[in-house]
């Protein structure tokens, strides 16, 4: 409370010294610890402490006067160059409040009921406006945009971007809480559970062998021409005992390929190769996956689901249509537009292929037989096992109906509702009334982003391109780096290497926490309305994310993943409890002890997830990934075997196949067979072959435009409520009308007669077509 208390003098170096004491009680006073446990364990209490006794609050009032400090952000602009001294009163306020955001946020079993009390709390401030003001999340979006337009270029953007991601992640939920509340809302819907659970799915998986590249047309000189090989009896059996004894060499050793090295893969081999072969064993040891357990021999008690394909297949509403319409034109000769149902004068074959498309795919043997299937024991966490998963701890069997009564049909997301609402809600809006929105934090979220949105993803983007490893140096670009450069430049060797090493690592958590953040919005706004997903990615498309995405992996992936730009020593909370070794050159060359930087395979898995998210079922943005030729840049990144970050690159591979034509699918075949193996299966989808893809008229400025629309009419609906709309009700009484009190200009009365002669009486009225037209 004396702390606090001093806090509020008018002293800006007072205010700093206090500032720093609070900084060091969430830092878990270390000073009076043995151990790196007790420094975790000091600091978590600290800033449940500290937030009891409004110490938020007020460091929320000195960072919106160091925002709005103009005396700061002039002497600044005025610098030639930024260092580390210019923000160090926001450094500390940032660093106070990212420790107590993460500290409450994180919950545990052992937590009191005040802690839990306090929590939710904490959660309600952060993510609704108190006393008149915007939530959290949007002032510091308003610093991210004040930093990129160059008014403030000395905020600390690494802190707030750290910060604004744990927010985020705080008030609307992680990946787990989204998963729950999809579940919820489906429910509320009516529409079926999810058949399966995809982040338990996609843990179960192995990562594949990487494909071949010395066949590959376009990447690879070395194969001849086919023109060559034709005529020529052995030179197919040749050429595919080549390609065999190349995929038993990339089995051995995933890292030496046929492929020539890009500038920067030769840059960086003089250092990579001698690590190489000792991580290679890791590596295909899938880490990130913790090894099965023994396999017992399955008992009587439990059944055996047949191995086979990871996912359970989908069929859209609008497959099925498309299907039926292709059908009835050929057949009858005209559609009868959504009708699903009527199959009145299509052939028996027909009737059977919607009867599959309509239900999942399902060995005829177990759909109609009673079988057992596993449940979760007493206080298991109720999350059913993949399908084909073999670890079958503390799940008991349970005899059920035949699987036909609980398959789901035709797969109806979430999306596929609201968009349907929508539209009901655009042509009757007066008998449907008034639509009633919740207020969650998400919905509060949107709203206060929604005028300034474009602004806070080109921003986010624009930080992103300056901290990609690929990007150059210009002079016109942001300075990043204003919050990691000392004042006065390294002067020896160990200086300028440590500096080195800060600095790349500054980048990698600016691309992870802006990676991070993007795809949380992204997924959070979607299960909140499909139209605010929408408006985030078209926005993101105009301001060229997928191309940037893909500048960013045209690198060696696998370089960055294994990179080593940190040092262990210097860690917190190491560095505060063990006496400090003296650090030489010959330590930072050899780094610390881990094979990979999970920091950078979290960043590269992420800005995957956000190129799906932004392509998917979007033909025009397809083609963009075609044009960009984003295959053999997708293609290098499945050298990294790692089981999610190759599905996101399948799946991406996917989408284009039909498009890249027959000749890269026939040298690539070992992609494909991937793209089978481990992506989920669309029943009426084509992708592997592409037959009518030149007859197909894709409109793409259309389609967008299309898009567009529907999110202006959306938020036109829902965000504008002007007062003189077409459906504001109209006062019908003459009295009132003419009693009410007109503020007209003072020279009116002069120009009255005038008016009236050319207004009134010299227009011609034509009563009957009046009459006619009403």
């Amino acid at each position: 409370m004396g702390l606090l208390d001093r806090l509020e003098v008018v002293s800006r170096e007072r205010r700093l010294k206090v500032a720093r004491a609070v900084l060091y009680l969430a830092q878990g006073t270390f000073g009076e610890c043995d151990s790196e446990v007790d420094v975790l364990h000091w600091s978590r209490y600290n800033c449940f402490l500290l937030y009891q006794m409004g110490t938020f609050s007020a460091f929320l009032e000195l960072l919106h006067m160091e925002i709005d400090n103009s005396q700061a952000c002039s002497s600044a602009l005025r610098k030639p160059a930024i260092s580390i001294a210019d923000s160090t009163e926001l450094r500390v306020l940032l660093s106070v409040m990212y420790l107590m955001v993460e500290n409450i946020r994180l919950e545990r079993e052992t937590d009191s009921y005040g802690w839990r009390t306090a929590r939710e709390t904490f959660r309600t401030e952060l993510s609704f406006s108190m006393h008149n003001e915007e939530p959290f999340a949007l002032l510091l979006f308003s610093m991210v945009t004040k930093f990129c337009s160059g008014l403030a270029p000395h905020f600390p953007i690494k802190k707030v971007l750290l910060l604004l991601w744990k927010v985020v992640m705080f008030t609307l939920g992680g990946f787990e809480q989204l998963q729950a509340l999809k579940v919820q809302k489906r429910e509320e819907l009516g529409l079926p559970p999810l058949a399966e659970d995809s982040i338990q799915v996609v843990k179960s998986m192995r990562a594949a062998s990487p494909p071949s590249y010395t066949l590959d047309l376009g990447e690879s000189q070395l194969a001849p021409p086919p023109s060559k090989l034709r005529g020529r009896r052995g030179s197919r059996r040749q050429l595919l005992t080549k390609q065999d004894s190349l995929d038993i060499y990339n089995e051995r050793d995933l890292f030496k390929t046929e492929e020539p090295a890009t500038e920067e893969e030769e840059e960086s081999a003089g250092d990579g190769e001698r690590t190489l072969d000792g991580e290679l064993d890791l590596l295909e040891q899938d880490p990130l996956v913790p090894p099965p357990p023994s396999q017992a021999p399955l008992s009587a008690e439990r059944v055996a689901f047949p191995k086979g394909l990871p996912w359970t297949p989908k069929v859209r509403q609008k497959d099925i249509e498309h299907f039926l319409e292709m059908s009835r034109n050929k057949f009858i000769g005209f559609t009868l537009g959504q009708d699903t149902d009527t199959l009145v004068g299509l052939p028996r074959p027909i009737h059977e292929s919607v009867k599959t498309l309509k239900q999942a795919f399902w060995p005829k043997r177990l759909r109609h037989a009673t079988c057992r299937i596993l449940v979760p024991q007493p206080g298991i966490e109720p999350v059913p096992p993949a399908l084909g998963a073999r670890r079958l701890n503390h799940w008991t069997a349970r005899e059920v109906p035949p699987l036909a009564l609980w398959l789901k049909h035709k797969y109806i997301s979430i999306a596929d509702v609201q968009i349907k609402n929508e539209e009901e809600l655009e042509k009757c809006p007066m008998s449907l009334g008034e639509e009633v929105v919740p207020e969650t934090p998400c919905e509060i979220l949107y709203q206060g982003m929604l005028y300034s949105l474009p602004q806070y993803m080109i921003a986010l983007l624009k930080i992103l391109l300056a901290a990609a490893p690929t990007s150059k140096a210009k002079t016109d670009s942001i300075n990043i780096l204003a919050d990691v450069l000392p004042e006065e430049m390294p002067i020896t060797v160990l200086q300028s290497m440590k500096l080195g090493i800060d600095v790349n690592r500054h980048k990698e958590i600016i691309v992870k926490s802006i990676s991070a953040l993007l795809l949380l919005l992204l997924k959070h706004f979607k299960l909140n309305h499909i139209y605010q997903f929408e408006y985030v990615s078209q926005h993101l498309v105009f301001a060229n994310c997928i191309p940037l995405i893909l500048k960013f992996f045209n690198q060696n992936i696998l370089s960055y993943i294994t990179a080593k730009n940190s040092i262990s020593v210097l860690d917190y909370p190491c560095c505060t409890i063990q006496d400090l070794p003296e650090l030489t050159t010959e330590s930072l060359e050899a780094g610390d002890n881990n094979q990979f930087c999970w920091r950078n395979l979290f960043s590269c898995i992420n800005l995957l997830r956000l190129l799906n998210k932004l392509t998917k079922w979007k033909h025009s943005r397809t083609m963009m990934l075609v044009v960009f030729k984003s295959a053999p840049i997708l293609k290098r990144a499945l050298k990294v075997k790692q089981a999610m970050l190759q599905l996101y690159v399948l799946k991406l591979l996917k989408i284009q196949t039909k498009y890249l034509g027959r000749q890269w699918r026939k040298s690539n075949m070992k992609t494909m067979s991937a793209i089978y193996q481990k992506v989920r299966h669309r029943m009426n989808d084509d992708w592997a072959y592409g037959n009518d893809i030149d007859a197909r008229p894709w409109d793409f400025q259309a389609e967008e435009c299309t898009l567009r629309a529907n999110i202006e009419a959306f938020n036109s609906r829902r965000y504008d409520r002007p007062q003189d709309s077409e459906f504001s009700p109209v006062d019908n009484c003459l009295q009132s009308v003419l009693g009410q009190r007109l503020d007209l200009p003072e020279d009116f009365h002069y120009s009255y007669e005038l008016w009236l002669e050319r207004e009134v009486f010299s227009q011609p009225i034509c009563w009957e077509e009046l009459l006619q037209n009403h």
